[in-house]
């Protein structure tokens, strides 16, 4: 590291360099304000913090040294994958370790006959199932950026994708785990099999955001290809009356590999971005997939279109070969990057609501964006009733950006006036904090919390993240606490 960067550091930081300089090379500490700017935040760009040390390693040693070094100097810790996560859970602080855990990208072990990989965290999450192709096998959950999201980062947000309505999300898709605790334990939870004994500690890590340990290996289990899958594409005039179309075909029983909707600004976006082949005339338009045997898609898929035709489409069109299908499904994974280019900034929601909820969910959500007189492009695993409000803004135009945090919790709070939760696949992170205090109850957070004190007793892994304080709930004015009935000393702390 340049002498000049550690003279900039204070006196606290420039010891911890110094420790962690004994546990891995020196190009593999960053400390240097510019070397560091690229860890300032994850896919929540509106939130930014330069972290104190960044530190590379690239074996598991490595990372139990540093977790037992920071534990004994109480310095907080932060992982990170690939930095795609959209609630901030990545951020990093000033003053502790970020813990980029890049450079795990071996798949470990492939084992067609069991169905199996196992691999180390920061795999992407397209390369496993690209590695299982030649066997007629791949990995189901498909979130957007998956070319690009790493598999630890799959599981610590419990991420889904285009085909989780079927195949389930990450924690259903999971066998095993090995990670380390704060204090440097390893722990192996699952394995190879379908279950195993005890509590379900591995579906208890996912989606704990990085506060309960740092994920090195994850064993998944991979599907076969369905002999056949075959998309068919709705147009409707009205938003509402694609809503009412995903309700009909569930209703009739039929469970789709695939159900997406995306409203007339994000599909025009698409259009523009990636030339799918949509109709920019339609208000909103459904994608919808079959997949297994190939006599079972035949009559699924015309089930799908009449009913689709039923419930106020003008148009279904079925993709005539792979080809058309795959560039459909492009469209779709390409919405978030598209509506980047209709505003300098956007900021994207994610909750979950009932399915039978989403036409007046959709209404109430074009009303509060005039009220908000901020734009909002809208995409959707409509299937599972997982929302992705994008609201457009320009952070420098003074207020804007305060005004779509706003227009953002609103959302979150109307999917919890209607029966829904504030995430469906995100994550709580740093910018889910107050909502989590309206959804649950303070005896509630206190069970969250003796769970990471369980954990973390000191609570030093990815602090001031996914569950918030019980003080700042009473500040906020969702909930009265009761100070002296913490379960633990110290554990408004967390």
């Amino acid at each position: 590291m340049p002498k000049s960067a550690t003279a900039a550091l204070s006196p606290d930081l420039n010891a911890q360099v110094s420790a962690l300089h004994r546990i891995l090379p020196p190009e593999a500490v960053l400390a240097g304000a510019e070397e560091s700017r690229p860890y300032e935040c994850d896919g929540l760009t509106a939130y930014r913090n330069p972290p104190g040390v960044v530190c590379l390693p690239d074996n598991a040693h490595q990372v139990q040294e540093i977790l037992r070094l920071c534990a004994q100097m109480h310095v907080p810790v932060v992982a990170r994958g690939a930095g795609t996560g959209l609630s901030g859970g990545a951020l990093p602080l000033s003053h502790g370790v970020l813990l980029s855990l890049a450079k795990f990208t071996r798949i470990l072990e492939l084992d067609p006959d069991n169905r199996t990989a196992r691999v180390e965290c920061g795999v992407r999450n397209l390369a496993i199932s690209e590695a299982a192709a030649p066997y007629g096998l791949y990995y189901a959950p498909d979130p957007s950026s998956q070319i690009v999201c790493t598999i630890g980062g799959n599981v610590a947000e419990n991420s889904g994708g285009v085909h989780c309505l079927k195949y389930g999300l990450t924690v259903h898709n999971v066998l095993g785990l090995k990670l380390l605790t704060m204090n440097g334990e390893l722990l192996e939870l699952g394995g190879n099999t379908l279950d195993t004994p005890g509590y379900d500690l591995l579906a208890l890590l996912n989606g704990s955001e990085g506060l309960l340990g740092v994920i090195l290996e994850v064993t998944v289990k991979l599907l076969p290809k369905p002999e056949r899958a075959q998309l068919v594409l709705a147009a409707f005039h009205d938003v509402a009356q694609a809503g009412m179309a995903v309700g009909a075909i569930l209703g009739a029983g039929i469970i789709p590999a695939g159900l997406e909707m995306m409203d007339n600004l994000a599909l025009r976006a698409a259009e523009n971005y990636t030339r799918a082949g949509y109709p920019v005339d339609a208000a909103a338009i459904l994608l919808c997939e079959l997949d297994g045997a190939n006599e079972e898609v035949s009559e699924l898929i015309m089930r799908v279109r009449d009913l689709l035709l039923a419930n106020g489409a003008y148009e279904a069109h079925t993709a005539r070969d792979e080809t058309e299908r795959l560039r459909l499904w492009a469209g779709r994974k390409s919405a978030f990057p598209a509506v980047g280019r209709l505003a300098p900034d956007y900021y994207c929601m994610d909750g979950t609501i009932p399915r039978n909820r989403l036409p007046e969910v959709l209404t109430r959500i074009a009303g509060l964006s005039q009220h908000y007189r901020l734009r909002v492009a809208n995409v959707f695993h409509a299937g599972d009733g997982n929302l992705h409000p994008l609201i457009l803004y320009d952070a420098n135009q003074p207020g804007e950006l305060k005004q779509a945090e706003e227009f953002g919790a609103k959302i979150l709070e109307l999917c919890l006036e209607v029966g829904g939760t504030i995430t469906g696949e995100h994550g709580v992170g740093v910018e889910k904090l107050n909502q989590m205090c309206v959804q649950f109850a303070s005896a509630e957070l206190a069970q969250f919390h003796e769970i990471k004190y369980a954990f973390d007793p000191k609570g030093l892994l990815n602090p001031g993240k996914a569950v918030p304080t019980l003080q700042r709930c009473a500040e906020f004015g969702a909930m009265h606490v009761h100070h002296g009935k913490l379960p633990f000393p110290g554990l408004e702390r967390f």
